[in-house]
């Protein structure tokens, strides 16, 4: 007894339905964007993933088992050509889907799906709370000490200000050298 596809049969049998999405993602290759129904979109997103994955490889086996699926040459030349370069950095999620509507004679939801070849943005790291919390306890005494030390400075200023003052003005010079 054969085994069922998973996820929505897409009519005829399955054959029929291996080699209409081999077309349809050849035909997402050579566009860059297509629009289909909602349901061949979905089926057609992890064998386009999967032959793209294989062309970031980029090895003769991976080239044939992408010729094994697709069969046009040209194709897949442009997929291990153009394609893999453009997403060689992003780790996944290659492929966008967008719904459009619904078709006018049978009311088919319908979709486009585009290859997503925008440079990937990589994500800034964040600190761990705990790290960052212990940081400004760490910090906060240190001013205090600071506060302390000036206040001594400005009492220590009045009471005897002439002999103070020459001295602080040497303290200067010697800093500035």
């Amino acid at each position: 007894m054969p085994q069922p596809t998973k996820g929505p049969r897409l009519g005829g049998g399955p054959a029929h339905e291996r080699l209409m999405l081999a077309n349809l993602a050849a035909a997402l290759f050579t566009h860059k964007s297509i629009k289909t129904t909602e349901t061949k979109a979905k089926r057609l997103r992890p064998i386009a993933e999967r032959l793209i994955t294989f062309a970031k490889r980029g090895d003769l086996h991976a080239r044939r088992r992408v010729m094994r699926i697709i069969g046009d040459t040209s194709v897949v030349h442009e997929l291990f050509t153009e394609i893999a370069p453009l997403v060689a950095e992003r780790e996944g999620g290659y492929t966008r889907i967008t719904k459009l509507g619904f078709r006018k004679g049978d009311n088919a939801s319908m979709v486009q799906i585009e290859l997503v070849l925008e440079p990937v943005t990589p994500k800034v790291k964040k600190s761990k709370p705990a790290a960052a919390a212990e940081k400004p306890a760490e910090a906060a005494p240190v001013e205090e000490a600071e506060v302390v030390a000036d206040d001594a400075a400005v009492e220590e200023t009045p009471a005897a200000e002439s002999t103070d003052s020459a001295d602080s003005a040497d303290a200067e010079k010697a800093e500035e050298k």
